[in-house]
This record gives C-alpha cells, sequence and structure tokens, in this order.
C-alpha cells in the first residue's frame, strides 16, 4: 500500500474556464437548465449510448445465461465479476508485457517479460499462460482429459492469486456452479466481447455497471454492497480527497476509494502515490468483491473483514484524513454493553450511547471520532437521524457545539436501486473550527434536482453534481471548480449567483444557519426545515407528504417522552406515598 504523500492542492481552474469533463452524451449539446431558481431541476435522461449499447448487451446476455443455469443472481455475481476482472487483468498484462519487450531489447540485463516482480513494479496482475483470457477462451467446452473447463477456470483464479499476493483469497473459484458447460463458455464468449481497444478506466465503469445490475437484481442484500456513482461522486467533490488516509467502515464493494482516487486523477494525478485507503466489511465475500474492485482500477487498500461497532482493527480514532460511508441505515440489537469500554471523549463514541435501538448514531460517532484535527467526513443517512429526539437529540447537540458539522443536503427519492425513500447527506469537516464559518452549518435542498433514468430511479448528471458542490465551494469561500461539471453548471451557477458567483442564501435551495438558529429548532439537522420554498411555487404533493410524515413522527416522539414522564411522575409519587 502506497503511504500517502504531503503535496500542495493544486489549483484549481476559474469559473470563467470550465473544463468539459464528461460522456460524449454529457458533452453533447442539451436543453439549458432553469433561470433563476425555481425550485427544480429535472435532467432529460441522457445517456451515452455507445457505453450502454455495450453494457446492455453485456448484461443481458449474463442475465440470459444465469436464468438458463438455476443459479441464484447472488450466486452468479461473483463468477461474473471474477471473468470481467480477468478480460481486463489481460488487456493490461499484455500491454505492459509489449513495454517489457521493448525494454528488455535496450537493457544489458535482458527481458523481463516473464518476472512477475516487473509487472508488479508498475502495478500490472502477472498472468501465467494458463491464466489467461484467450487460453480458457480456446479451451474446449468438454474439457480437456479429467479436468473440466470450469475446473480450469477456477484453477486460472487460484494461479493469480499465487502470483499476486494482494489478491490472496480474492478471486471466485466456484465454476463448477455451472452444471451446465456450455452456459459457461458462453458466458466466456460474451465477456471475451468487451474490446481490448477500450480506455482501462472504462472497463472499471463497465465492472460498476455490473456492480449496479447485481445490485438492483438482488434487491435489498444487493443494496448493501453498492452506492449509486452520482451520490458517491458528490461526496468525494464535496469533500476534495487531494492526498492522505481514507476510511470506509462500511465499504461494500470499494466505490467510495474508486471515486476517490478518479477525483485525484482528474484534479492531480496518479492518485497511488497520493492515497491510502482502508475499509472494514462485516460479509468475506462483500470483502473479496471490494478487493477485487479496487485491483480493477489499480488500487490496493487494507480490506478487513470486521463488525464496525466492535471491532476496530485499524485503530481509527483521531487517525484519518477523510472517512467516506453509506452504513446500513436503522440497524437494531446492537450489543452495547461491548461498546461501554469505548465511550467516553477521546473513544470510538465520544458522545455516549443512544438510549434507542439505532445504531444510526453509532455509526455517526465513528465516522467523528475516527477524523484527525483537520479531518473531513461525508457520509449518507436516514433521514430520520436529522431529526431524532431523545439521547440522539443530545448526541446532535454535542455534534454541533464541537463544530464540527459542515454541510447537510437532502437527497430525494429514488436515488438508490433498493429503497425509495428519500435520505441525507452529511458532511463533517474539524477543520473548520479555525475558519469564519465555525458557528455555521450550510443546508442544501437537493430532491428537485435528479434526472429521471426510469420510472423508479434517478440519479444526477454532472452538470448538477457540480452545481451542486459548487454552492458548497462558494459557502466555504473556495474558487468555482469546474473540473466536473463544465459549462452546463457553470451556467447555472452563473444563473442563480450571479456572473461572478458568490455565496447567498437561495429559498428553496440553500440557506447558511447559525449555531443559535439550530439550537432554535431543537438542533434539527433536516434542511427543510431552514431552506424553505420558493416563493410562489405551491408545496407538491411529495413535499407535504414528507412534511406531514416528518410531523407525524415528531408526534409519535413526543408522546412516546409523555409517557415516559407519565411512568416517572407516578413512579416518584408512588414512592412519596410508600
Amino acid at each position: 500500500m502506497t503511504k500517502a504523500t504531503k503535496e500542495p492542492k493544486a489549483k484549481k481552474p476559474k469559473a470563467s474556464e470550465p473544463k468539459a469533463n464528461g460522456s460524449a452524451a454529457e458533452k453533447a449539446k442539451s436543453p439549458a437548465p432553469p433561470g433563476p431558481w425555481t425550485g427544480s431541476w429535472i435532467a432529460p435522461s441522457e445517456r451515452d449510448a455507445e457505453r450502454d449499447s455495450l453494457e446492455k448487451k453485456l448484461w443481458d446476455a449474463a442475465d440470459e445465461m444465469r436464468a438458463n443455469s438455476g443459479l441464484k443472481s447472488s450466486e452468479y455475481s461473483n463468477p461474473v465479476l471474477g471473468l470481467i476482472f480477468l478480460r481486463f487483468a489481460e488487456v493490461r498484462y499484455a500491454h505492459a508485457r509489449e513495454q517489457l519487450e521493448k525494454e528488455g531489447a535496450s537493457s544489458r540485463r535482458g527481458s523481463r517479460v516473464d518476472e512477475p516482480a516487473a509487472y508488479h513494479a508498475k502495478g500490472i496482475i502477472y498472468l501465467e499462460r494458463t491464466a489467461h483470457y484467450d487460453y480458457l477462451l480456446e479451451y474446449p467446452e468438454g474439457g480437456k482429459g479429467k479436468v473440466s473447463l470450469a475446473q480450469a477456470v477456477n484453477e486460472a483464479m487460484r494461479t493469480i492469486e499465487r502470483d499476486n499476493p494482494q489478491l490472496s483469497g480474492v478471486l471466485p473459484k466456484t465454476y463448477e456452479r455451472f452444471s451446465d458447460p456450455a452456459a459457461l463458455k458462453s458466458l466466456i464468449k460474451t465477456i471475451s466481447t468487451i474490446p481490448a481497444s477500450l480506455e482501462f478506466d472504462a472497463f472499471g465503469r463497465i465492472y460498476e455497471y455490473f456492480l449496479g445490475a447485481f445490485a438492483r437484481s438482488e434487491g435489498q442484500k444487493g443494496g448493501e454492497f453498492f452506492t449509486p456513482p452520482s451520490i458517491v461522486r458528490l461526496l468525494t467533490e464535496v469533500l476534495e480527497p487531494f492526498h492522505g488516509r481514507i476510511l470506509d467502515p462500511a465499504c461494500g464493494s470499494g466505490g467510495m476509494f474508486v471515486q476517490s482516487a478518479r477525483f485525484v486523477s482528474e484534479h492531480q494525478g496518479a492518485p497511488g502515490d497520493k492515497l491510502s485507503v482502508f475499509g472494514m466489511e462485516k460479509e468475506e465475500a462483500t470483502t473479496a468483491l471490494c478487493r477485487m474492485n479496487l485491483a480493477m482500477h489499480g488500487l490496493e487498500g487494507d480490506i478487513k473483514q470486521a463488525i464496525s461497532y466492535y471491532d476496530d482493527p485499524h485503530e481509527a480514532t483521531g487517525r484519518f484524513d477523510f472517512v467516506l460511508a453509506n452504513p446500513p441505515f436503522n440497524v437494531n440489537k446492537v450489543d452495547k454493553e461491548r461498546l461501554e469500554t469505548m465511550t467516553g471523549p477521546g473513544r470510538r463514541y465520544p458522545f455516549g450511547m443512544p438510549r434507542t435501538d439505532n445504531a444510526n448514531y453509532l455509526w455517526i460517532q465513528l465516522f467523528h471520532s475516527a477524523l484527525n484535527e483537520k479531518g473531513r467526513a461525508g457520509f449518507v443517512m436516514a433521514n430520520s437521524a436529522s431529526d431524532a429526539r431523545s439521547s440522539e437529540q443530545d448526541i446532535r447537540r454535542q455534534l454541533l457545539e464541537d463544530r464540527a458539522v459542515d454541510v447537510m443536503v437532502s437527497v430525494g427519492p429514488n436515488m438508490f436501486y433498493t429503497v425509495t425513500l428519500p435520505c441525507t447527506l452529511w458532511f463533517l469537516d474539524k477543520g473548520k473550527r479555525k475558519t469564519p464559518r465555525k458557528d455555521q452549518v450550510l443546508f442544501l435542498d437537493a430532491r428537485h434536482i435528479y434526472r429521471q433514468i426510469d420510472r423508479a430511479h434517478r440519479d444526477w448528471t454532472e452538470a448538477q453534481v457540480g452545481f451542486l458542490v459548487n454552492i458548497v465551494r462558494l459557502y466555504r469561500g473556495e474558487e468555482v471548480d469546474l473540473t466536473y461539471g463544465g459549462a452546463e453548471a457553470d451556467v447555472m451557477l452563473k444563473e442563480v449567483f450571479g456572473k461572478k458567483p458568490a455565496y447567498t442564501d437561495v429559498a428553496g435551495l440553500c440557506k447558511v444557519a447559525t449555531l443559535d438558529e439550530i439550537e432554535a429548532q431543537g438542533y434539527s439537522l433536516n434542511p427543510g426545515r431552514y431552506v424553505g420554498v420558493v416563493p410562489g411555487v405551491d408545496l407538491s404533493d411529495e413535499d407535504f407528504g414528507e412534511q406531514l410524515d416528518a410531523l407525524n413522527e415528531e408526534l409519535e416522539m413526543l408522546n412516546a417522552q409523555a409517557r415516559e414522564l407519565e411512568e416517572t411522575v407516578a413512579s416518584n409519587l408512588a414512592e412519596l406515598l410508600s
């Protein structure tokens, strides 16, 4: 794992110098966003047709074979991802071998094309002949002698792990589950159609596409390992992880790490020299999925199988520059007795145990405590955590008094593959304590900013992410950076914030609230309480429903507190009268 370097931030492009950085479809001319903020920005469903066609063709073929194999999606996903990984590894290996052959021709020490260390020095996975994708593609469907096709694929994966220790225990070796050799052979042929001429990053995006497709097909279980890319992109753009140590205590398939590396490569250069990644995941299979995803993108990380509430394999407290996470929401039955020695100032749970049987505020404290004195965190959280009462409200008060809460973003429904409910993005910044905004929090309402992918799914376009993240930069007093978002984000920023954009509160979009204002709202961190609505715009059915749900939830909490008080009063009276 490469150690972090301490390099200065690269100079960001100014707003007058937008840099387009999207797919072909994103770069194409599209309808201009609305003028001065009207309360929403719903983008047309535009996609990269060429890339989508390849991804869809691959997925449709793989899914058809799954249906004919009798395997469950969860049993089928890792073998498919393993073959995509191998196809990618062979393409990179072939490029590196060609380069080494040229170097060997002019070197006194001769050729090193068959030395694994020569490939590892370039960040390339070494492949023996029997582990080449082409070897498996040519392998007879009926096997060779006593070695079946499935056994040959399993052996290829074992050989790769042996020659590349960073992949030990990572690659799938369950290809014998394909009871029909023809189905496995067909899958190998389908994945071989991924063009070798593709840019390396395109392979990573195909891998990510399959992760998302499997997440959709596996329902709630799939959502545990995959966070939609546009959500992750906003998190990383706000955090700006230029260099340092990154932790994800619920790392899933590693999307947070991959997007952080992509951020660095787009803004500065090679991420491997600047980022060190550390992760935890409860399930062994998901840990392997994460390490394979990292390898797909030329990254390495210290990924541990652990239960984050109880285990601290990285000794995380105060050690990290960045925390990125999408933890499971509203987990119950955490054994709090096991956490007693980890509770209190300077420990993993510095603000105490929530009395409710809900782990949301355990996660929030884990993220906060892992940060060093200048550290930043960005994470996804259930909406209910923003307004939770009782002991959770007290923990939220302490977070605010610690001057750690920096930005809160409301996200609308249908942004995730497995749940339709809206959520909130939290951003902590311990470094803000020494800035003019130490007593302020930025609230952003992004519920009505989205692109409708299909009836049940939404995401953000690059321009929408660029627009939102630059509102945060204006609030922080930083220069606008249009590396991500390009000209369309620039147009929208100038429409809403002026020709020379400067931060100002915008009804229905953003509001900077002081700690006094937040205290007056019962320490609520729900952006809807502060941002308000656009004057003259009627409340939508969706907004009305959300407000009604919030009021109903508050009423239930107040009723519960009233019942607790009644019981306490009754108990005290009984003691006095006895």
